[in-house]
């Protein structure tokens, strides 16, 4: 059986970030992410849970999707980044991630994802 390669998964858990509980921030994050990685958005989708706490953000793209969900009560994130194809770059979108939420990469595993 042949496997087709479809893509790259990106997933990573953050820690010590800030502004966690800013929806506009968490917005403007995914917006950079996807122009980092060179892919082509087409709508973000976000939900705060209330002043203080969480958000989750999807940044729906063309070639896939990044996501976001945030625990500000814990300083941190976990991020969800897959694109179809070889010729995004997902470390960059990690990386306009990182320069607006600041903190660290606790964990990092990058996954090629592919059909039978």
């Amino acid at each position: 059986m042949i496997e087709a390669y479809q893509g790259q998964h990106l997933i990573a858990d953050l820690s010590g970030g800030t502004r966690l509980d800013d929806v506009g921030n968490i917005e403007r994050c995914l917006i950079h992410a996807a122009a980092a990685a060179g892919a082509t958005l087409l709508q973000v989708r976000l939900h705060s849970f209330g002043s203080g706490q969480g958000v989750t953000g999807v940044a729906m793209l063309a070639e896939s999707h990044i996501s976001i969900h945030t625990w500000p009560e814990y300083s941190s994130a976990c991020v969800d980044i897959f694109m179809c194809g070889r010729s995004h770059d997902l470390d960059a979108a990690l990386d306009a991630i990182m320069q607006c939420l600041g903190g660290q990469i606790r964990r990092r595993t990058l996954l090629t994802r592919s059909i039978v």
